[in-house]
């Protein structure tokens, strides 16, 4: 485990913040839910675990900026630092009872992404990365996975909701694509803990799209530091900006991408 004290602010943050969710998960069936869109649902504790996340790193790193998912953008007096906060990726999966879901702190400073933290609370897996001092899963140092052929990998993927009726017929395509080669595919509906589980090798590429920048900031640094490869949907570098992102090691994720692309 990586004991530096920006890790100390972000693991105490994420555990204050992952209580609440955990006690509201075993109450699910009495959670006050509102409508953002089709398919798409914040609850009560979504809001709560936000303001726990917001309070405790403002007040051990006062003056960095935020951007949260549920409460935008805020500005802070140092322009360099930058916390990019999702209090609940895989709202639905929580709404339903399903112990697939996350707390995701990312830090970014002067444009790169430098910490990240995904913190399951109803497992208590706890991912924490830093550039320059690898990835782990609790006390376990991450390594991506090491097979170099599509035929024997399992690839996760995100699928648009019905809120986003207008993306499908692209993800049906590049899903095709992608079944023809790889051994296998998962859809878990945690961007977060997805690209987790390529830096622990559980999964050996990932790729979606429409994503926001809180759903994979931390995600990103985890898969570097665990010695993988992550781009946009395109190749480049720019996936908080695009929404894209396709990851794997090396190999997988150059071929994951090509299929991507071609489809």
């Amino acid at each position: 485990m990586i004991r530096s004290a920006l890790m100390n602010v972000m693991t105490g943050a994420a555990l204050k913040a992952g209580r609440g969710l955990k006690r509201d998960f075993g109450e699910v069936e009495n959670l006050q839910v509102s409508v953002k869109g089709p398919g798409d649902f914040v609850s009560a504790a979504d809001k709560k675990a936000e303001k726990t996340l917001f309070e405790e790193l403002s007040k051990a790193r006062p003056g960095y900026g935020f951007v949260m998912e549920e409460s935008g953008v805020v500005e802070g007096a140092d322009k360099t630092h930058t916390w990019i906060i999702d209090p609940l990726d895989g709202t639905t999966n929580f709404l339903h009872g399903l112990p697939i879901f996350a707390i995701s702190i990312g830090l970014v400073r002067e444009d790169q992404i430098v910490a990240g933290l995904v913190y399951n609370p109803a497992t208590d897996d706890m991912f924490v990365a830093e550039k320059g001092q690898g990835a782990y899963l609790n006390n376990r140092r991450l390594r991506v996975a090491a097979r170099r052929g599509l035929a024997d990998a399992l690839i996760g993927c995100g699928a648009p909701h019905i809120g986003k009726r207008a993306e499908h017929r692209r993800f049906q395509d590049e899903l095709a694509a992608v079944m023809r080669e790889a051994g296998n595919v998962r859809r878990l509906g945690s961007a977060a803990l997805d690209l987790c589980y390529v830096a622990a090798g559980s999964y050996d590429g990932f790729w979606e799209r429409g994503l926001k920048s809180w759903d994979m900031a931390a995600g990103i640094v985890m898969v570097k530091e665990a010695g993988g490869f992550v781009t946009d949907a395109d190749g480049g570098a720019a996936m908080l900006d695009k929404g894209t992102v396709c990851a794997g090691n090396d190999v997988i994720q150059r071929a994951l991408l090509g299929l991507v692309r071609q489809a």
